[in-house]
């Protein structure tokens, strides 16, 4: 199965190409903001390395969040709109059991992003089997929590001083590679490309209204 990875939730433009598990072409770009700018010419470069034409793939995956608000709706509309010219499915995964899946797991482990105002999202996983959803937390939520023997995503920052002895990989994103594996074994009837939010948007009306 030939699957293209699309990635934009967190501090990465990401694009991966992916064949029956061999990869193709992966390329990741750090940055905050310009996803929108940069993905097409990103998938572009991907697909050229890959020596694939758009026709020959099977499937698309995208990342669905936690994330920024912004970031992964640039993926999810690119991933959508590329499913219906190309008329593949379009697999949406948690962008928290992408970070899991991209980092070394031996034990209990917990993916973690900084969802700013104090709080993180996080997804628990023993070994590659995650014991739960993604949530919302609090760090001294986060913090009443046994310690995990490792952590992983751009959110360590937050608990390196809580649990010092867990092994951290504070990679900013999820490898797409681990995205495009990870697509293969799903329905996709299932991994709908919708948004995942845990909390309401930080942005405000005029006059500080709430959306």
């Amino acid at each position: 199965m030939r699957i293209l990875a699309i990635d934009t939730a967190l501090g990465l433009c990401s694009a991966a190409v992916v064949d029956d598990g061999r990869v193709l072409a992966s390329r990741s770009d750090p940055m905050q903001q310009g996803h929108q700018e940069r993905l097409a010419p990103l998938v572009s470069e991907v697909m050229s390395e890959a020596e694939l034409a758009f026709a020959g793939l099977d499937r698309i995956a995208v990342t669905v969040g936690p994330g920024s608000f912004t970031g992964l709706r640039v993926g999810l509309s690119f991933a959508k709109g590329l499913g219906v010219a190309l008329n593949v499915p379009v697999v949406g995964l948690d962008s928290l059991l992408v970070l899991a899946a991209s980092a070394p797991r031996c034990g209990v482990g917990l993916a973690l992003i900084d969802a700013r105002r104090g709080q993180a999202y996080v997804r628990r996983f023993e070994g590659a089997r995650a014991t739960g959803p993604s949530a919302a937390l609090t760090v001294p939520t986060l913090a009443s929590n046994p310690a995990p023997d490792w952590v992983a995503g751009p959110g360590v920052g937050l608990v390196a001083d809580i649990w010092p002895a867990a092994q951290v990989d504070a990679r900013l994103a999820g490898d797409p590679v681990a995205l495009a594996r990870l697509a293969v074994g799903v329905d996709p009837a299932g991994h709908l490309p919708q948004p995942v939010y845990l909390r309401a948007p930080d942005a405000k009306l005029p006059g500080g209204i709430d959306p």
